[in-house]
């Protein structure tokens, strides 16, 4: 069964000495991380967008970046979108968050009003691979560019030209959450990573035995979106912890012991810990 806790983690000197949940780069960082994030939406950009799946659906059920149907359930709530590979970036920005939006000189049923999507899945062809930068969003996140009531016009446009900006994730105090790969073993760790505040992507994940040193972290390599994985070739003891950098500000947290020793493959363990 999941481990679910509903505490949302706020690095600060004091929990840096007396818990250990971080390091003190991530209680010191914290004002530079939130200054660099501010710049994400003042750099709006062109892009081309169309949409795919149901009109009022998440495109499909998980994607590339292997969020499986949490994509369809909050705090994703269908507003997800496939990228092109100028921003897919084999999978390295799978949960990075931007924001969209189109006016009515693009449309006549464009609100203008800017939206928040997250890259949850791949777009390889057509207009993905041709464009400079290309979103295929789900439907339901498609029509909320729309004026009310318009949401049918506006799918109906078909390749539309948008302004897009990277933006800070905003997952409303839920932590971050390990779903373990049903084919994880003993000797073989894989977890998709969800719900990072802030960046959204990850620039490296580490992972600690119960029966490592303080300072002895295994490194653990993207396997495919946002799953991370380790093969460690031998039985490993747990309880795990899992250090996670980010990508954009490279701020590491720790998750401590996240991971129980009683852990199950396909089971979905939530931390203490999130960016601010």
């Amino acid at each position: 069964m999941a481990a679910l806790h509903s505490f949302r983690f706020h690095p600060s000197i004091f929990l840096c000495l007396v818990a250990s949940f971080c390091f003190s780069r991530t209680c010191f960082g914290s004002k530079a991380k939130h200054s660099n994030l501010t710049t994400f939406g003042t750099r709006w950009s062109w892009a081309g967008a169309t949409w795919y799946g149901s009109p009022d659906g998440a495109g499909s059920d998980g994607g590339a970046c292997g969020y499986g149907n949490a994509v369809s359930q909050p705090p994703f709530s269908s507003m997800v979108t496939g990228i092109g590979p100028s921003l897919y970036k084999s999978g390295k920005e799978c949960g990075a968050c931007y924001k969209i939006k189109c006016t009515k000189r693009m449309h006549p049923s464009c609100s203008g009003k800017p939206v928040r999507v997250i890259i949850t899945d791949f777009c390889p062809g057509g207009p993905c691979a041709t464009d400079s930068a290309h979103f295929d969003l789900g439907g339901t996140a498609f029509g909320a560019m729309a004026k009310a009531g318009e949401e049918v016009e506006l799918r109906d446009a078909g390749v539309l030209k948008i302004r897009y900006a990277r933006v800070a994730c905003d997952y409303s105090g839920r932590t971050i959450a390990f779903h373990v790969d049903p084919g994880s073993n003993s000797n073989y760790f894989a977890a998709v990573i969800e719900y990072e505040e802030g960046d959204g992507d990850l620039a490296g994940v580490s992972l600690k035995e119960a029966s490592m040193g303080p300072e002895e972290w295994r490194s653990m390599q993207q396997s495919w979106g946002a799953v991370w994985k380790l093969d460690a070739g031998s039985e490993m003891q747990p309880p795990f912890s899992i250090r996670l950098t980010s990508q954009y500000s490279r701020e590491t947290i720790v998750a401590k012991n996240v991971i129980p020793e009683n852990w199950k493959p396909g089971s979905t363990y939530r931390s203490l810990v999130n960016y601010l």
